[in-house]
């Protein structure tokens, strides 16, 4: 009887979680493709190669890392 009294939206927000999941949920998937010896295929290989190189030495290792280039120029970085 209470949860009549409640607007819409808090009696919603009331319902156990069971009942909220059930809401159509919406995704937009994008991807970009490049064409071969475009600058971002580089990238992506030397960050591959760094990617490779922790795991084979420590499997569980965790890797951030970032290749960039610019010219005559390529930067890693990470953590």
């Amino acid at each position: 009887f209470v949860d009549d009294l409640r607007p819409p939206l808090v009696a919603a927000m009331a319902q156990p979680a069971q009942k909220k999941a059930k809401v159509e949920r919406v995704f937009l998937f994008s991807s970009e493709s490049v064409n071969e010896g475009h600058p971002d295929k580089l990238c992506d290989q030397v960050s591959d190669a760094v990617l490779d190189a922790c795991l084979t030495v420590d499997p569980k290792s965790k890797v951030a890392c970032e290749t960039v280039t610019k010219d005559n120029m390529v930067m890693v970085a990470g953590e």
